[in-house]
């Protein structure tokens, strides 16, 4: 597993606790959600993006597939490859938002 010292996700530490941690990562609430229920799911290993390594983001998504199927309803899921693509936290990570009808979220968000 790669880990790097710089990585605000490779050594997290922020104000919320894990709602999941298990072998190969956790799900955490973002510091600025955009809808209520708003989570990051997050590999331990240090990949750049989703095209970096396709086992580590096989396992991300299955992890977010495992959390929606667990909380009825509808999602986005989201991910983004380069900061063109919106990516601000070099390190894979999957948005799952919970969506409802007049959430008020227009996507892409800024």
């Amino acid at each position: 597993m790669s880990r790097r010292d710089d990585c605000p996700f490779c050594d997290y530490t922020g104000p919320s606790k894990p709602l999941y941690q298990g072998r190969y990562g956790y799900i955490i609430e973002p510091l600025h959600p955009v809808t209520k229920g708003h989570l990051l799911v997050v590999p331990f290993s240090h990949v750049n993006d989703f095209a970096q390594n396709p086992t580590v983001s096989a396992w991300a998504m299955k992890l977010a597939s495992w959390w929606a199927a667990r909380h009825p309803g509808d999602w986005n899921l989201i991910t983004s490859k380069g900061d063109a693509a919106t990516q601000t936290v070099h390190h894979l990570h999957i948005h799952l938002l919970p969506r409802h009808k007049d959430d008020g979220l227009k996507l892409p968000w800024t």
